[in-house]
């Protein structure tokens, strides 16, 4: 019983820490040192008072939830306080450092990490983040090529760059990835790109970071030894940790099927190579009696197999999931060197405390509760008490049996820990990613032994025996050919909106209910719990009014319309890159999430590519009903729509109440050769309730003064997109009095390079009397007709400290 008490106590514990430094992950601002330098001694006394009075047990919860929240406010500050001055953003520094990580190549150029030495502005040393996150790009042309300097760089090399710097800032949306997050983890404190004059200088070869460039060595060597690029990447993951030379249709299709975590190197690779490692080592410590004298067998395999699986992970990359894995397997491994007995939850809530100890951002990750909850599950689960022995195994019956019966009692035991795993985590995937991947089961029952136990070893052994990578190549080929056709069956990924947080807390319950060893009575109780998070139902507005959101992606244009039962996308936002764009990165996640399945109407104001960068890859989702814009015949975008029309002014359509009408062009401008931006589709959405938006593209000063002189006072709108980003040639003051809007909107990248919105601008409209709303400090927009006021910012609703706040008022 007394054990019993201790293991609850220690569990209790360890809860509380954890709640404690979640607790700090949710502050909006941080507090002042000394507050969190006060919660640490606060809880210190608390424990020191429990240890004393043993009858005090929630001294100790409270104490170490203090400490909890004290060390991880500490560690955020300090981080903070690496910030990059605000003074140097945009200017050209002349930077010395090494480059500290393997680079990754694009279409467009490279990306690395860069750990500064020294910095100066005008020969005057100047402080910047020890630790960047830099571009040197090629060009954005579909022929640029890497310039013989940006081939030549490695990592562990020292160079002198003549950089341009700032704070990091990233697109907020709902539902969306937080590329802030994910830097501020990484301890990367600004972001930046490689200016090509002055000429960068390579001041020495091989200055530092030996195992980073023994990486680039294997990638290179793969490269050249692999002809087919697509399996050179997966082979260039799987060793060295290289994701980016994974071509982008090869990871659609391993999320698809459900095994995007098997070709990252993630914690299963490093547990998987950790036991490995352990029964290799454990195999050869009984040759030798002189060894096994020294230490057991087992034990040197379980230390042998952490330091095994730590040299892995550090060659790959030491990412954020391996080091999470490995403080895993480090806590397992000491607890069972010390004979700590402890039940699986203890163990599993011991290495909970170390990762986040070490790493308190790790909560907030996705990868750290998939890999908790499918160790967990696994655990909980686990109703094997050993194999019968009814004879099978004895001499009369012979040895062959005893080999197949321990065999068929295997190959069930991983079945049904597949099973295990693909029913439990799936709510919790659909929580994080809103899909899951129906043919998952099936493709993971093949593809875990192949990529485990067959191609990563090649992949690795291949750096002593190249030959070995054709192998492992031929490999990957088959997978992915066997990939293809289960992505290919109908239904293959099954996508839901975001639920709410009752039903997410409902449907991860159902599952641990489903999986548990407990009667079928009490599991079919799980079915009813899931229904929520399975099918959800998304709010949509009432019939006759109308909920705009304007989202953040960057320096371009994206709306959303949505209706009581339609969806107009106003503009796909820009192509960041030759391999990467709007559509693809920010608005397919954003309308799965969203639970929008189909885009009735795609309307692309002009052709150029910060309107309709991303609008490919909403075309070939399949979800787009019809495509109106001003796109000249011919464009690769119309052969990609199902029914391309043009927009023209005076057309004319109301959904469920809500009237649509385009205002311009007028249909004799086509065919004049007009530059892009005077053909912006201009469209007016009003309510059945008379409150309405304005879509304007980048028209200018000639289109508004057109417009005002046709329409006049008809031109009066609530909420304006604000023409060409708030461009010094737009926004006249005549405009803007015959449309008097009450809010503002402009979608523009931070710091971009055509410094919009313009401050005269920006003027007229305060003069106007409208609000402003800059999706540089707001993210996402967020309006609804039927709820006056002046809408939801996304950085305001999800703010948290390493969020960046831009100045007030941009040079």
């Amino acid at each position: 019983m007394g054990g019993h008490d201790t293991g609850w106590r220690l569990a209790g514990l360890a809860l509380a820490f954890i709640a404690g430094t979640a607790l700090q992950l949710h502050e909006r601002g941080l507090l002042p040192v000394a507050y969190y330098a006060a919660a640490i001694l606060a809880g210190t006394l608390a424990l020191a008072a429990a240890w004393r009075w043993r009858r005090l047990f929630v001294f100790a919860l409270l104490g170490l939830a203090a400490i909890g929240f004290g060390s991880a406010g500490w560690r955020a500050a300090e981080r903070l306080g690496e910030s990059l001055p605000a003074e140097l953003e945009g200017v050209d520094l002349q930077v010395t450092g090494l480059v500290a990580s393997l680079p990754q190549r694009g279409a467009s150029g490279l990306r690395f990490r860069f750990e500064v030495e020294q910095a100066q502005l005008d020969g005057q040393t100047v402080a910047v983040p020890p630790l960047l996150a830099l571009g040197w790009y090629a060009g954005f042309h579909e022929d640029a090529t890497l310039s013989p300097p940006q081939q030549s760089l490695g990592a562990g090399q020292r160079w002198r760059f003549t950089l341009r710097l700032r704070q990091p800032h990233g697109n907020l949306n709902p539902h969306g990835f937080d590329y802030e997050l994910y830097l501020f983890e990484q301890g990367v404190r600004a972001t930046g790109y490689v200016r090509d004059a002055p000429s960068p200088v390579r001041l020495d070869t091989a200055a530092g970071h030996w195992v980073e460039r023994l990486r680039q060595r294997v990638r290179n060597a793969i490269e050249a030894k692999v002809g087919d690029p697509r399996a050179a990447g997966v082979l260039a993951a799987l060793s060295v940790g290289d994701q980016s030379a994974i071509e982008r249709e090869d990871w659609d299709l391993f999320r698809d099927t459900g095994i995007a975590h098997l070709v990252s190197i993630s914690g299963l690779h490093v547990t998987m190579f950790a036991w490995l490692a352990g029964v290799l080592i454990a195999a050869g410590w009984r040759l030798s009696a002189a060894a096994m004298l020294r230490l057991p067998a087992q034990l040197a395999a379980r230390w042998g197999g952490l330091a095994a699986a730590t040299a892995y992970a550090v060659f790959s990359g030491w990412g954020v999931p391996s080091q999470r894995t490995i403080w895993m397997l480090a806590t397992v491994t000491l607890l069972q060197a010390l004979g700590r007995h402890w039940p699986w939850p203890l163990v599993l809530v011991a290495a909970a405390v170390v990762v986040s100890a070490i790493d308190p951002w790790a909560l907030l990750q996705p990868g750290f509760w998939l890999s908790f909850v499918a160790v967990g599950l696994l655990m909980a689960s686990d109703t094997s008490r050993g194999v019968a022995h009814d004879g099978a195994g004895s001499v009369e019956a012979g040895a062959w049996r005893t080999r197949l019966v321990a065999a068929g009692a295997r190959l069930r035991s991983e079945l049904r820990g597949q099973a295990v795993a693909t029913v439990g985590l799936a709510p919790l995937t659909l929580v994080f990613f809103q899909q899951v991947s129906l043919v998952g089961f099936v493709a993971n029952l093949v593809a875990i032994p192949l990529v485990t136990l067959v191609i990563t070893p090649l992949a690795l052994l291949g750096s002593v025996a190249s030959p070995l990578w054709s192998a492992g190549a031929w490999v990957v080929q088959q997978l992915s050919a066997g990939l293809a056709w289960l992505a290919a069956w109908p239904g293959a990924v099954w996508t839901v909106p975001a639920a709410p947080g009752w039903a997410q807390a409902l449907g991860l319950f159902a599952a641990v209910l489903l999986i548990l060893p407990l009667p079928w009575r009490l599991r079919l109780l799980a079915l009813p719990l899931a229904v929520p998070l399975l099918l959800p139902q998304p709010p949509r507005p009432p019939p006759g009014q109308l909920e705009l959101l304007a989202v953040d992606v960057g320096q371009g244009t994206a709306v959303l319309v949505r209706t009581h039962r339609h969806l107009l996308v106003y503009d796909a936002g820009p192509q960041y890159s030759r391999d990467s764009d709007a559509g693809q990165r920010v608005l397919l996640p954003l309308l799965r999430a969203r639970g929008e399945r189909r885009i009735h109407r795609l309307m692309l104001s002009h052709r150029d590519t910060d309107h309709v960068g991303g609008a490919r890859a909403l075309l070939r989702s399949g979800a787009v009903g019809e495509l109106m814009s001003s796109l000249e015949d011919g464009h690769p975008l119309l052969a990609l729509a199902p029914l391309p029309r043009r927009c023209e002014g005076g057309q004319a359509w109301t959904w469920d109440g809500v009237r649509f009408e385009v205002l311009q062009p007028p249909a004799e401008a086509y065919g004049r050769g007009r530059k892009p931006n005077t053909m912006s589709c201009v469209l007016r959405v009003q309510s059945a309730g008379g409150a309405s938006v304005l879509l304007t593209g980048d028209v200018e000063r000639d289109q508004e003064a057109w417009l005002v002189a046709s329409l006049g006072a008809a031109l009066r709108s609530d909420v304006l997109l604000v023409p060409h980003h708030g461009s010094k040639t737009s926004s006249t003051a005549a405009f803007l009095a015959n449309v008097q809007p009450k809010l503002a909107v402009v979608q523009a990248g931070y710091r971009n390079r055509f410094g919009h919105p313009a401050p005269e601008v920006m003027a007229r409209y305060a003069w106007a009397e409208s609000t402003p709303v800059e999706s540089v400090r707001c993210g996402a927009w967020h309006w609804r007709s039927w709820q006056p006021g002046q809408g939801e910012c996304e950085r305001d609703v999800a703010r948290r400290y390493w969020h960046h706040v831009p100045p007030v008022q941009l040079e």
